[in-house]
């Protein structure tokens, strides 16, 4: 039974061991007294993220634990919240999770922003095409109304903060509101040199936005050039057949941390390159194991990775080519030159100085 708590991290619900929910895992574990409250834990997670001595709890009632993700999500942070009725201080995270700080009447609130929800904002009219021609005027109905919801629950916060500076332009742009920056923390101490390996690592979730085709198609030029594509998404199966009859393309879908942790430890280089990634954790993991990582040029990449020195940033919507080049150019000679740099350059996101900042605000 977990303890009666006056303090949660409110997340919209743990789908994948990605990037945000690492970041309210080690936010809960490190601040003193705090529970983690999510709608649901789904289970992609469940085969890799590790909740082990966490107070945590899904706030979805039985029945509607039988709804899809989206809408338990969205109806769960809409309806009454006692968990953070009289709570003493809440961090918000995610795009549904800030509708219940309605429900919270005493104490601070604190948004944590990953990015605003882009299918209310930039991204609408390309959200909307993906919907039926009739159902279009109902969703986007659907849309205004959650958009508006959206930023009177901003409107209450004491503070919104973000993940990236990209994220607060971004933020700013579309909202009007001001934000501080605190990056996400990344375990410096678990992300270790394990050794020299003869591969280069995909760590992109096989979702279209992260470009992984890309990569694949890139070695598929370079036979002689090894690939790990470490991680699982909806795009799993086609990558798989995209890569048919390449041996040098090995694919492990969802792994824990600690396998993950070894692939870093042990690969030539990193290979990320998603559309307009928001921060992207993943590449300074890499460079925490004093793997250099070749990126793309674009997002909050521009703020982790320094070109020709903990790595390489390509121009924006790289082409297999691009790719090629990059890896040809990034030997594991090269690599090693950059180890110092890369260990160097993570250090100043370590989980240690994320949690120092939250501390101060929290406290």
């Amino acid at each position: 039974m977990i303890p009666k708590l006056k303090n949660w991290v409110l997340h919209d619900y743990l789908q994948v061991n990605g990037g945000a929910e690492r970041l309210v895992i080690n936010l809960t574990r490190g601040l003193q007294g705090f529970g983690l409250g999510v709608s649901g834990i789904y289970q992609d997670f469940s085969n890799s993220g590790e909740l082990h001595g966490l107070n945590y709890q899904i706030t979805a009632g039985f029945l509607m634990r039988c709804f899809p993700r989206i809408p338990r999500a969205l109806i769960v942070f809409s309806l009454n919240q006692s968990l953070i009725r009289h709570a003493d201080c809440v961090i918000y995270s995610g795009i549904y999770a800030p509708l219940a700080v309605n429900h919270q009447l005493t104490g601070k609130r604190i948004y944590y922003c990953h990015t605003p929800p882009r299918f209310a904002f930039d991204l609408e009219d390309k959200y909307l095409e993906r919907v039926m021609l009739p159902f279009r005027p109902l969703v986007r109905i659907m849309i205004v109304n959650y958009r508006k919801r959206y930023l009177n629950a901003l409107k209450r916060m004491d503070l919104i903060i973000t993940n990236s500076v990209h994220v607060q332009k971004r933020l700013y742009s579309q909202t009007g509101l001001i934000a501080k920056v605190i990056y996400p923390p990344i375990s410096t101490k678990h992300f270790i040199h394990r050794g020299e390996g003869d591969y280069y690592l995909s760590v992109g979730r096989l979702e279209k936005p992260k470009r992984v085709d890309q990569i694949i198609r890139a070695f598929l030029n370079m036979p002689d050039r090894k690939l790990v594509v470490a991680s699982g998404g909806s795009e799993f199966n086609r990558l798989k057949l995209l890569a048919k009859g390449a041996a040098n393309i090995h694919f492990t879908n969802w792994i824990n941390d600690n396998e993950l942790a070894d692939l870093l430890g042990r690969a030539i280089a990193v290979i990320y390159i998603p559309l307009d990634e928001d921060f992207g954790m993943s590449a300074v993991e890499a460079m925490a194991a004093g793997r250099p990582v070749i990126g793309v040029a674009e997002g909050g990449l521009l703020e982790t990775i320094i070109n020709g020195q903990t790595g390489i940033l390509l121009a924006p919507n790289p082409s297999p080519e691009a790719i090629a080049s990059a890896v040809q150019q990034l030997t594991k000679e090269v690599a090693i030159q950059m180890h110092a740099s890369c260990k160097h350059r993570a250090g100043q996101f370590s989980t240690e100085q994320f949690l120092l900042s939250f501390k101060s605000i929290v406290e």
